[in-house]
């Protein structure tokens, strides 16, 4: 398989970052290493690549009807210049993909902005369904997509711009000129909790060049770092954000992930009846935050268990929390053990160590 390169690699190359395969791409891992990284963003402010993701376009006038029938969540409540997160349920009561969907002009014109990973599995998801023949177009190749976020992010941009982005509402957006570059849409969406916003642009006459380098020419001497893909993975597990392939999955539900509040019964959309069911009559695992009180770290895939030593889920998430200075995870466990403050154990090597059920975000 070929590995594809963002409009950034040879800039993150030329930064010395640690770069890796990640869903088809060569992508910068870390530069300067996670802890430092993700420091940063949470106390000042940091540049992701995430140009691996995927953008679809969806246009006319069943273009609203096609998403309400595929996404799990009200697309109907969006204006134009908002933004929504939902999912892509499959018909047993999985999830194809989580996903947002931007309304660019409302009822006509929407951008769904899909997981890397999962480009050609949901463009063919959402093809399959598209009975109405809506027009689509995967504009995934041809879009830069950079996150600046952390709280001193939008105060460094806003110079390079005539849109008002210090006061852009967190999931609205605006579209306009940026850094000499026309047609950037600006986005108060991310990943990371801290602030900031995502930018979206067409990488022509060396709109990416341009881009970056303003932005590190406004950011540079006020400590705006780059940051790599295993900050961003330690600052969305910190707010207890879900990660694809991870936490989520074919075979996890929305309800049993926690995602109730993107899983609208007011209209009708595939896995509705699974999914009533399960706020009926509850879930048979629920994914829920816990930390470490002996130490290790959990890791993806390692068994939960009870005092007994009966197993009673699996970690999907986890790690030393940067910011906390203690080790956190994620993980399904029977419905009787999702209690805050419930005690369980984590299968390290041969040894069970102490955990306890705790809020998401974690503090």
């Amino acid at each position: 398989m070929t590995i594809k390169n963002t409009p950034f690699s040879n800039k993150h190359i030329a930064l010395g970052a640690k770069m890796a395969p990640f869903a088809g791409y060569n992508m910068p891992i870390s530069y300067t290493g996670i802890n430092d990284e993700h420091a940063a963003v949470r106390r000042n402010a940091g540049v992701f690549d995430v140009s691996h993701m995927g953008e679809f376009i969806l246009k006319g006038e069943k273009a609203l009807d096609l998403i309400q029938r595929v996404t799990s969540n009200d697309a109907s409540k969006l204006k134009a210049g908002q933004a929504q997160y939902s999912c892509l349920p499959n018909e047993t009561g999985g999830i194809v993909d989580d996903l947002l969907v931007y309304c660019i002009e409302e009822n006509r014109v929407y951008m769904l902005v899909v997981n890397a990973s999962n480009i050609e599995k949901d463009w063919n998801w959402i093809v399959k369904h598209n009975t109405d023949k809506v027009e689509m177009h995967n504009i995934s190749d041809k879009t830069c997509l950079l996150a600046i976020q952390g709280p001193n992010a939008t105060k460094i941009l806003q110079p390079l711009t005539d849109m008002d982005i210090l006061n852009l509402k967190y999931y609205t957006f605006t579209k306009g000129k940026f850094a000499g570059v026309e047609n950037v849409l600006v986005s108060a969406t991310g990943y990371t909790g801290a602030g900031g916003v995502e930018i979206y642009f067409e990488d022509n006459d060396g709109a990416a060049d341009k881009i970056w380098d303003a932005i590190f020419a406004a950011g540079g001497p006020q400590g705006l770092k780059p940051i790599g893909l295993g900050a961003r993975d330690t600052l969305r597990l910190e707010m207890g954000f879900c990660l694809y392939g991870n936490d989520i999955d074919d075979t996890t539900s929305p309800m049993e992930a926690g995602l109730g509040w993107i899983t609208k019964f007011t209209k009708d959309f595939t896995s509705k009846e699974i999914f009533a069911k399960q706020k009926a009559e509850g879930v048979a695992k629920k994914l829920v935050g816990f930390e470490m009180v002996e130490k290790g770290i959990p890791r993806h895939g390692y068994e939960i268990k009870d005092d007994t030593g009966s197993t009673i889920g699996h970690v999907t998430s986890g790690t030393q929390s940067p910011s906390l200075g203690k080790a956190i995870g994620m993980g399904y466990v029977l419905p009787g053990f999702s209690a805050i403050g419930s005690q369980i154990f984590i299968k390290v090597r041969d040894k069970l160590l102490q955990a306890k059920v705790t809020k998401i975000p974690f503090s």
